[in-house]
């Protein structure tokens, strides 16, 4: 199969929904001309002309707005919001606005449009441009959130957020825009809220957000060494979440540790810790489960600060053996 990064996979998955249906439009700031901040939407301009890859205004309320009118009259916008950091300026946007509409006109209107942004930190782009905040749209009825994980997973998961009736949150990682693996070149969708086992396993559940995925592989190939079969679970979407597939994991290990790049205090995975004990994966538990989270600071400019600021594969690694309850070095 070939191979793609993750930018291509968004930019295939956004040509190709583009193709599929003339409802389909982008807007942004610097998508059109410049590509956009990360250069996802190169070439699109050049294809598909400026009435359907629209270059805005530094105002990321009115953007969204914007989109919300558009879905209302029966276009399916995709909006690239620069970095998930200026998507705070858009909240009254997506909470009041896109999130309510299709509930307080009983299901006679609806607001298909996806909020693309890049989320997460691991570039030294400091304190504005690398928070992880997906916990705020995760917390709102009406909203879903997705967090692809690698190329294969972002193309599926865009084309199935883009064809949903409603308003889907979509954060991509900074670092996930050079990641290269395996696409399929065939159309495909990956069903929202549904969650992968993305490595099967035995002894410990690790249940990973995001970029979070590709360290918790990590993790687990050092772990198989010591001998510690890892399984890791990706959520892929955080509304809905896919609680069955948690649960069952759980309930065959009996270990778990949950990782997200976001702070600890409030973040999701606090959720999926409420959702697995107040299920019967609860009376499998052997240890307390274990969070692996972001420290609660701003994140630092300074490269090395950033890096102790942020889950490393090391720090997965000490969570796996805290929660078999063994030493660093080995399985007793």
């Amino acid at each position: 199969m070939r191979e793609l990064t993750t930018a291509q996979a968004i930019r295939e998955a956004l040509a190709e929904e583009m193709r599929r249906d003339p409802r389909v439009f982008l807007l942004g700031e610097d998508i059109g001309i410049y590509g956009g901040a990360f250069g996802v939407t190169n070439g699109l301009l050049e294809e598909f002309g400026p009435e359907r890859v629209r270059d805005t205004p530094i105002a990321e309320s009115a953007v969204v707005g914007c989109a919300i009118g558009a879905s209302l009259l029966g276009m399916r916008p995709v909006v690239e919001i620069q970095f998930s950091d200026f998507i705070t300026n858009a909240m009254d946007a997506i909470v009041n606005q896109a999130a309510k509409i299709r509930y307080m006109f009983g299901g006679k209107a609806r607001v298909p449009i996806v909020v693309r942004t890049p989320g997460g930190a691991g570039t030294g782009a400091a304190a504005q441009h690398s928070q992880s905040l997906e916990a705020w749209t995760a917390h709102v009825p009406g909203l879903k959130v997705a967090m692809p994980s690698d190329p294969a997973e972002a193309k599926g998961l865009l084309k199935a957020a883009i064809r949903d009736d409603n308003p889907v949150i979509f954060y991509e990682h900074k670092l996930l825009y050079r990641v290269k693996g395996p696409v399929p070149e065939e159309d495909y969708t990956i069903p929202i809220g549904k969650a992968r086992v993305v490595r099967p396993g035995r002894d410990v559940t690790v249940i990973a957000t995001s970029y979070q995925v590709q360290r918790a592989l990590q993790a687990a190939e050092l772990l198989a060494a010591e001998g510690v079969d890892v399984e890791i679970i990706d959520p892929r979407t955080l509304l809905p979440l896919d609680r069955d597939t948690i649960v069952e994991s759980v309930a065959k290990t009996g270990r778990v540790v949950i990782t997200h790049e976001a702070v600890e205090h409030g973040g999701v995975g606090a959720e999926i810790a409420a959702a697995i004990m107040e299920s019967e994966a609860f009376y499998y538990l052997d240890a307390p489960l274990v969070r692996v989270c972001g420290k609660p600071v701003p994140i630092p400019c300074n490269k090395r600060l950033e890096e102790m600021a942020l889950p490393q594969v090391a720090d997965i690694v000490d969570g796996v053996r805290r929660v078999l309850g063994v030493a660093a070095g080995g399985v007793a």
